[in-house]
């Protein structure tokens, strides 16, 4: 990055920035770089003046991230709290940056009266995440909503696409090569019956069965064709079971926990002996649903 470009950004950038406070496991190495953009049009110019071999990561709330012990060379973007407009627009469609949290979305369609969604409130992540991965929870997903895609290249260019433009799947999405999603138009229906007893329910409902409160990342793998990764590690008896200091969760299978001691090495090792196990017992080949990024030490 040239002198004129660092002199001309608004954001906030770190060097050495330990991982272990943006990732919901609160572990990982650092990064050479960590850059918080202070509004899209910041984003767009740091973009533009950043070096074109560096490599580039998207971190947003670090719930679905592993970042390995020795760290991430290249440049960390972290649009949380930063890309964090959203509103309704004219035509009834309703646009979101990419560092809203999912939380959030639920909660301002809810204020709006749109109904669908509630099953934003399951996701502990941001909308670039969502949208990413097309994220779900309680039998919705992110990109049965999307109505048009605001993306931002290399050189910090926006560019509008459709939803056709992308090959999507269960927790999967091709993207374009070197564009990231900025921003989505989200298409709702008017509310119909009591949105805010169903958020309630489906609270409810995630905190009886899942660790809320304790360092995860959330579902470790995704399901199976037909199957729950849940019960298919429940039942080759792992459930609760230990390997260093990381911990399949006595309250739902496919979450593994983190405590003051343990490293990305321990989650690591510990996912490969899931898939391992599972694969030796049911002849299933489990897919993490968690990226796993960095370096070993």
């Amino acid at each position: 990055m040239n002198v004129a470009s660092q002199l001309a950004m608004r954001g906030k950038l770190t060097l050495d920035e330990p991982m272990s406070k943006h990732t919901s496991w609160r572990l990982g190495g650092p990064a050479d770089r960590y850059y918080v953009p202070a509004d899209l049009q910041d984003l767009q110019d740091f973009l533009a003046g950043l070096d074109a071999d560096v490599d580039i990561l998207w971190v947003g709330l670090g719930s679905n991230l592993l970042v390995r012990d020795g760290g991430i060379r290249g440049q960390v973007i972290a649009p949380l709290n930063a890309l964090r407009q959203i509103h309704m627009q004219l035509d009834g469609s309703l646009y979101a940056e990419c560092g809203v949290s999912c939380a959030k979305l639920a909660k301002y369609c809810r204020k709006k009266e749109l109904a669908g969604a509630n099953f934003f409130v399951g996701i502990p992540g941001t909308v670039g995440g969502a949208l990413a991965m097309n994220a779900g929870a309680f039998g919705g997903e992110t990109w049965a909503l999307v109505e048009q895609l605001i993306m931002i290249d290399r050189q910090g260019r926006l560019n509008r696409r459709e939803p056709s433009e992308f090959k999507v799947g269960y927790r999967h999405v091709e993207l374009p090569q070197q564009e990231w999603f900025a921003a989505a138009q989200f298409r709702f229906s008017v509310r119909a019956g009591d949105e805010e007893s169903n958020i309630r329910e489906l609270l409810r409902k995630r905190n009886a069965t899942q660790p809320i409160g304790q360092p995860s990342c959330g579902s470790v793998f995704k399901n199976p064709p037909g199957r729950h990764a849940a019960q298919l590690i429940e039942a080759a008896g792992l459930k609760g079971y230990r390997l260093g200091s990381a911990c399949v969760s006595d309250k739902h299978a496919n979450f593994i926990i983190s405590d003051s001691d343990t490293s990305a090495a321990d989650i690591e090792a510990l996912i490969i002996y899931i898939r391992e196990r599972v694969a030796a017992q049911f002849d299933v080949a489990l897919e993490t649903e968690v990226r796993i990024v960095g370096e070993a030490l």
